[in-house]
C-alpha cells in the first residue's frame, strides 16, 4: 500500500473511531435523561476496555496464519513485539480496533436503561476479545475460509454489523422489556405496549449526522484507489444514495402507514441504509445502491415494529432492526448486485450462495458465543439493573450524578431574567422609596392561574397590559389535559400521554376585577381547538411584599 493510502487508511481509523460519539448521541437522545451518564459511559467503555483485550488476544486470533479445521487460528502474538519494526504495518491494527469497537458498541442501544454496567463491561471485553476477531479473521484476513470461497464484505455488514445487531437481540431477550414498556394479564400475556419516548430528538439527530459522517471513512478506507469500481470515488457515492433514498422511503412509509412521517425511525433509516450499503460499497453500481437503500428502508420499519408489537422485544433505540435485519440484507444484496458477479448482473447463483453461506456462519457464531456469554453473566454476576436502579435511573444510582444535565434539567424554567444587577441586601432605611397606598382593609385579592400554549403567550401579555394588569410571573411547564396532549404514534406504537411544552401565568389581582382578567384572557386565547388551555380562579388570603413588608391591598401596589 503506497503512503498517500496508508494515510488515508488512518484518517479512515479517525473517521471510525469518531462514530462512537455519533452512537452515544443516538442511543442518549432515543432513550430518557435519567440514564444518559449510563449509556455515555458504555459508549466510551467499549472502546476503552475493547483496546487492550483486543490488543492482547483479539487482533492475535483475527490475524491468525494457521487455522485449526480452517475456522480458529492459533493467535499470533509475535505482532506486539515488533513495535519497533518499521515493516509493521500498525495501521491495520489501529483501523481493526476501531471497527471491533464498533461492533461492541452496538449491543449497548437494544440493553439500555436496564443493564448493570459491571455485566456490561464484562459483556464488552468477551465480544472485543474473542467473538469479534475470529469471525472478522474469516472475512478479512487472507487466510480466512470465508476469504478463500470469495466471500464479500467490503466493509463489515456482516463481520461488524451483523454482529452487533445479533448480540443486541440476545441482549435484550435475556434482560426482557423496560418496566412499563408492556401489560400483562393475570397470565402474563402482553395486553398493551407502551411507546416510551426518547428525551431529545435533537441529540438523536446528532448522533446520525455524526454516524453518516464518520461512515465515509468506515467504507471508504480500505480502498486503495481514487476512482472506478471498487474506488474511493465510487464508495463516496454509493455511501451516500443508499441512507439518502433509505430516509425518504421510511418518510413517505410512515407518512402513508401512520397519518404523519416519524421522525425518529426516519432517523434510525439512515443508519439502516448505511448499513446495508456497507458490505456492497465497493461492489455495486448506483442503481443497485439505490434499490439496497429503498429495501433498507422499509425492512427497519417493518422490524422495529415486529419485535416491539408482536415478539414483545423491547429495544428503544431499535438497534436490532437497524444492525441486525439490515446487515443481512446487505450481505446478501451483494449475491444480487455485484456488478461482477451478481445474479441480477448475469452472474449466477454460485455468488449469493457464498454469501448466504457466510451471513449464516457468522450468524451461528454469535449466537453461540453470545447465548454462553450471557448466561454465565447473568447466572454468576448478574445481568440486570435492581427495580430501584431503573426506576430512579442508573445515573444517580450506579454512577451517583443525579443528573447528567446538571443546571439543564428539565425542570420548569422561568422566562426572562433578573431587573436589577445586585442582590446585596441594605437597611430599609435605605430601601427603594414607594409611594404609600391608601389603606383598604377589605380589600379581596384573587390568583388567576392560566395555563395555554407558548404561542399565545405574546397575546395574553398585551391584553393583561390593557386592562392595566401589569405584575405576573410566567413559568415554562410541561403538561396536558383530558385529551392526553392529543395522542401520537412515537416508532408505530400509540403514546398513552404526550406531555407538551406549556406556558403557566400567575397573576394576583385585587383593583382590577377578577371577572375582567378572566374575560380579558379568554379573548386572547380561544381559538376553538384543543390546547386553547385553562384558567383556575384562586382566594388569596394576603399578601406580602418583602421589601417593605406591607401586606394586603398595599402589597400589590407601588
Amino acid at each position: 500500500m503506497s503512503e498517500v493510502w496508508s494515510v488515508w487508511f488512518l484518517i479512515g481509523a479517525a473517521l471510525v473511531f469518531f462514530m462512537q460519539c455519533g452512537f452515544a448521541m443516538v442511543e442518549t437522545g432515543f432513550t430518557r435523561a435519567k440514564n444518559a451518564g449510563n449509556i455515555i459511559m458504555k459508549n466510551l467503555m467499549d472502546f476503552c476496555i475493547g483496546t487492550p483485550m483486543f490488543m492482547l488476544l483479539g487482533f492475535g486470533l483475527m490475524m491468525s496464519e494457521n487455522y485449526i479445521f480452517g475456522f480458529i487460528g492459533k493467535p499470533n502474538m509475535q505482532l506486539f513485539t515488533k513495535f519497533a519494526d518499521p515493516s509493521m504495518d500498525w495501521s491495520s491494527f489501529v483501523f481493526n480496533l476501531v471497527f471491533c469497537a464498533t461492533a461492541a458498541t452496538i449491543v449497548s442501544g437494544s440493553m439500555a436503561e436496564r443493564t448493570k454496567f459491571s455485566a456490561y463491561c464484562i459483556y464488552s471485553a468477551v465480544i472485543s476479545a474473542v467473538v469479534y476477531p475470529i469471525e472478522a479473521g474469516w472475512v478479512w484476513n487472507p487466510q480466512g475460509w470465508l476469504v478463500q470461497l470469495g466471500f464479500v464484505d467490503f466493509a463489515g455488514g456482516a463481520a461488524i454489523h451483523s454482529v452487533g445487531g445479533t448480540a443486541a437481540l440476545i441482549g435484550a431477550i435475556f434482560l426482557g422489556p423496560r418496566i412499563g414498556k408492556y401489560d400483562y394479564d393475570k397470565d402474563g400475556k402482553v395486553t398493551k405496549v407502551h411507546a416510551i419516548p426518547g428525551h431529545s430528538l435533537t441529540l438523536g439527530a446528532l448522533g446520525t449526522f455524526i454516524l453518516w459522517f464518520g461512515w465515509y471513512g468506515f467504507n471508504g478506507a480500505a480502498c486503495t484507489q481514487l476512482l472506478g469500481v471498487g474506488g474511493l470515488a465510487a464508495v463516496f457515492t454509493t455511501t451516500t444514495i443508499a441512507p439518502a433514498l433509505a430516509c425518504v422511503t421510511t418518510m413517505i412509509f410512515t407518512w402513508v402507514k401512520n397519518g404523519k412521517p416519524d421522525v425518529s425511525m426516519t432517523l434510525n433509516a439512515s443508519l439502516a441504509g448505511l448499513v446495508a450499503i456497507t458490505p456492497t460499497c465497493a461492489t455495486v453500481d448506483a442503481l443497485g445502491a439505490s434499490i439496497i437503500g429503498i429495501v433498507s428502508g422499509i425492512v427497519v420499519v417493518l422490524v422495529v415494529e415486529f419485535l416491539d408489537i408482536k415478539l414483545h422485544i423491547d429495544d428503544p433505540v431499535g438497534a436490532v432492526g437497524v444492525h441486525l435485519a439490515n446487515g443481512i440484507w446487505g450481505t446478501l444484496s451483494d449475491g444480487l448486485f455485484n456488478v461482477d458477479s451478481g445474479l441480477f448482473y448475469g452472474g449466477g447463483a454460485h455468488h449469493l450462495g457464498v454469501q448466504c453461506l457466510g451471513e449464516f456462519t457468522i450468524l451461528a457464531w454469535t449466537v453461540a458465543c453470545m447465548l454462553v456469554t450471557f448466561t454465565l453473566i447473568k447466572k454468576l454476576h448478574g445481568l440486570r439493573a435492581s427495580r430501584e436502579e431503573e426506576v430512579i435511573g442508573l445515573d444517580k444510582l450506579e454512577h451517583g450524578i443525579d443528573s447528567s444535565y446538571a443546571g439543564f434539567s428539565m425542570a420548569p424554567q422561568v422566562l426572562g431574567g433578573e431587573t436589577t444587577s445586585s442582590t446585596e441586601a441594605v437597611s430599609m432605611e435605605k430601601a427603594v422609596p414607594v409611594a404609600k397606598a391608601t389603606a383598604r382593609p377589605d380589600a379581596k385579592f384573587h390568583m388567576v392561574t392560566i395555563i395555554t400554549r407558548r404561542s399565545k403567550f405574546d397575546e395574553l401579555k398585551t391584553a393583561m397590559n390593557e386592562i392595566n394588569v401589569t405584575g405576573m410571573t410566567v413559568t415554562n411547564v410541561l403538561g396536558c389535559g383530558v385529551q392526553h396532549g392529543k395522542t401520537q404514534i412515537y416508532r408505530g406504537v400509540p403514546m398513552d400521554m404526550t406531555v407538551l411544552p406549556k406556558v403557566k401565568v400567575d397573576i394576583v389581582v385585587s383593583e382590577v376585577p377578577v371577572d375582567l382578567v378572566v374575560t380579558a384572557a379568554k379573548r386572547a386565547l380561544y381559538t376553538g381547538n384543543i390546547g386553547d388551555g385553562k384558567i383556575f380562579v384562586y382566594d388569596v388570603d394576603n399578601v406580602i411584599k418583602v421589601r417593605t413588608g406591607e401586606e394586603g391591598y398595599e402589597a400589590l401596589q407601588d
